[in-house]
């Protein structure tokens, strides 16, 4: 099988790691990869920043998780309430990407969006080719909708981050099994 749909294939989102930290190697290609995403007029319109220090990711946990425990959403709340949760499942790099907040706009969407949602999906099948378990991390969302993180963590002026991800080495026996396809989800006009 090809090697790229053969990384797609077996690629997992980890939720549990070791507390080893990667190698810079390895995130330095990590992040290499995710810089050659496609984006819309190449306009490459990401910033990624890294986080490796403990306090600061359980710190972006604790208020993520208490947003998220306020919310109307009775299950998004329930796993605010957990204390157990930890919102980047205790990797040692967590990895926020943002995007220009003046980017090009189509049809009324964001460009820069997409753009990072791509760049993401490079990390996250380099860092499996690299044998780095990763997790792109949505809820953190919850936070950045409340709070200004652009003030106290080093995002440029302009940028708006959207995702994280999480990274570190697996501390599973064996990765999740994939979960069954949806059917019918193609279609074909000839």
């Amino acid at each position: 099988m090809n090697k790229i749909i053969q990384a797609i294939k077996e690629r997992r989102s980890i939720r549990k790691y070791k507390k080893e930290q990667i190698d810079d190697n390895e995130l330095l290609a990590i992040l290499e990869a995710a810089t050659f995403a496609p984006s819309g007029h190449n306009d490459q319109p990401w910033h990624f920043l890294v986080i490796q220090n403990r306090r600061i990711i359980d710190d972006l946990s604790r208020r993520t998780r208490t947003i998220m425990s306020r919310k109307d959403d009775e299950r998004i709340a329930e796993i605010g309430r957990n204390p157990d949760y930890h919102l980047f499942f205790h990797a040692p790099t967590v990895i926020i990407v943002s995007g220009k907040e003046d980017g090009m706009v189509s049809d009324s969407h964001l460009v820069p969006f997409a753009d990072c949602c791509a760049a993401i999906e490079n990390m996250l099948l380099a860092a499996h080719s690299l044998n780095v378990a990763s997790c792109w991390i949505g809820f953190i969302r919850y936070l950045f909708q409340k709070e200004d993180i652009c003030g106290e963590l080093p995002i440029p002026s302009g940028y708006k981050p959207y995702y994280a991800v999480a990274l570190g080495y697996s501390d599973m026996t064996s990765a999740p099994k994939p979960t069954p396809r949806k059917p019918q989800v193609v279609a074909r006009v000839y």
